[in-house]
């Protein structure tokens, strides 16, 4: 478990200086761009914060993970297959649990905490 966990984070960190690493700031870049639109769109609707709404209203989380999904599938399935080149390239290796937490941490996790802020912000400034 050591051994994966030293390789786990040297790999996690080569990401930052290696091929490709135009994209730990475009990915994480578009996932804002997508929760600064949706968050607006549900401030417009009268809609209550997104990550509030998901994990406190049972009935509607279908719905609204579909609508995360939406504006997030494309970045995130980007974020697999450039973290794949990346480890060919770099490691030679494929590694699925790295790929996977890179993937969400650039695509899904600045999506899922700003969209919520954003309607705030925008519902109090229509106010």
């Amino acid at each position: 478990m050591n051994e994966f966990l030293t390789r786990f984070m040297e790999d996690i960190a080569g990401r930052v200086h290696g091929p490709l690493s135009f994209r730990i700031i475009l990915q994480p870049l578009m996932a804002v761009l997508f929760a600064v639109r949706d968050g607006r769109k549900d401030a417009r609707e009268g809609k209550p914060p997104y990550a509030w709404a998901l994990f406190t209203n049972a009935d509607h989380r279908r719905e609204l993970l579909q609508s995360g999904w939406k504006a997030t599938g494309k970045i995130f399935v980007l974020a697999l297959v450039l973290d794949a080149v990346y480890q060919y390239l770099a490691v030679r290796r494929f590694y699925t649990g790295e790929a996977l937490a890179v993937s969400v941490l650039l695509a899904l996790v600045p999506y899922l905490l700003l969209r919520g802020p954003v309607n705030l912000l925008q519902s109090r400034k229509s106010v």
